[in-house]
């Protein structure tokens, strides 16, 4: 059994973590997913929900890193206390898996230098501008370097966990998944329709 463990913070955007958490839904004898922030405690998503979280210190399993991005990214790319937690999560984890402008807060982080990475499509230039250590890739819709995976906005998520999951558990589980979720996969990483 593989712990996802989804790092959330206020504003978060809500399908930048739930896309792919609804992929790994779906192999439940795979995976477990649970829910962790800064402090604990509850926090807000950007349609108001509200998850109830733990605090990162009480990670058993450094499987699977989930950041999702959204516009508290603006803010929390200044913030050392969080970065700092964050360049230690991505370190210890197996996997890395970034949706959106999540990939910004793993570059300011530090964990990206010399790497190819992605990103939302509307948010290239403040993502980019960010960090020059990283090798953008604008047409990718999710990239793949080491063990860490970036995706481009929103719904790109969606198709890299699904990328993931064809990685891991085959072409025939993911499609199947996507079918599941009456959903159609964009399954070429390196072409994004929205670059």
């Amino acid at each position: 059994m593989q712990h996802i463990n989804v790092l959330l913070f206020d504003d978060y955007t809500s399908l930048d973590a739930f896309g792919p958490l609804e992929v790994f839904s779906r192999l439940k004898q795979h995976y477990e997913i649970e829910y962790f922030s800064l402090y604990g405690g509850a926090v807000k998503s950007s349609v108001n929900s509200q998850i109830l979280t733990r605090k990162l210190s009480e990670i058993k399993s450094h499987d699977i890193l989930l950041v999702p991005g959204g516009f508290a990214t603006r803010e929390l790319i200044n913030d050392e206390k969080f970065l700092s937690e964050l360049r230690n999560l991505a370190d210890m984890s197996k996997v890395v898996l970034s949706v959106c402008t999540g990939s910004v807060l793993l570059a300011r982080a530090g964990v990206l230098k010399n790497k190819r990475a992605t990103s939302n499509k509307s948010s290239w230039e403040f993502v980019t501008s960010a960090s020059k250590e990283v090798e953008w890739m604008k047409l990718a819709r999710w990239v793949k370097d080491g063990k860490f995976y970036t995706s481009s906005g929103v719904a790109a998520g969606i198709d890299m966990a699904l990328g993931f999951v064809s990685e891991i558990h085959g072409l025939q589980t993911a499609r199947d998944i996507a079918k599941l979720m009456e959903y159609i996969w964009n399954e070429d990483m390196n072409f994004d329709p929205f670059a």
